[in-house]
């Protein structure tokens, strides 16, 4: 593992069923260790991903998302996003906020459209890495981004976008790794 690129993902859903409900965004960011030993961002993009049946989503995951029709109008579809994240992250170690969750919608989308799962076998999430290292801590009880990111200063200004909310898990990644 060592040596590998990071792949940070993020995405946001209509639902919490990976075989029921889709994703409609997706965020990336990868990085890699410098010269110093520093994560440093390689390349960052994301996809509005459109959904194929809106008719199955949970009304309160689309509220959360910010899901409309005119702000989806001209995205991309979800076979075309996987294409690209597949390219884009080909061997790469999968990171995120609560990785199992969106490994989950991933895992199955990739076997649906047929497209190559691009991610290296293991994976980390920021919330084991965050418990390890604040376990002993009693005064930080959740390990949610949002709770994370207030303890280490790191600011999510537009919270549930899968963009912002990966670039604040790398930040909050960063400093959870400084020994």
């Amino acid at each position: 593992m060592k040596g590998k690129k990071l792949a940070f993902v993020d995405i946001e859903t209509t639902g919490i069923n990976p075989f029921k409900h889709e994703i409609i965004e997706i965020g990336c960011l990868i990085a890699k260790q410098n010269d110093r030993g520093e994560w440093v961002t390689v390349e960052e993009f994301e996809f509005k991903v459109k959904p194929e049946h809106i008719e199955t989503a949970e009304t309160e995951a689309l509220r959360i998302n910010g899901y409309n029709e005119t702000n989806w109008m001209f995205a991309h579809s979800l076979e075309e996003a996987l294409k690209t994240l597949s390219q884009k992250c080909d061997g790469c170690v999968l990171v995120g906020q609560n990785i199992s969750f969106d490994y989950s919608f991933l895992s199955y989308a990739f076997g649906q459209k047929g497209i190559k799962d691009p991610f290296y076998y293991a994976k980390l999430d920021t919330i084991s890495l965050a418990y390890m290292r604040f376990r002993k801590d009693d005064t930080l009880t959740s390990f949610t981004l949002r709770e994370l990111c207030e303890r280490l200063g790191v600011k999510n200004e537009k919270a549930h976008t899968a963009l912002a909310d990966i670039r604040a898990t790398f930040e909050v990644f960063k400093k959870i790794m400084v020994i």
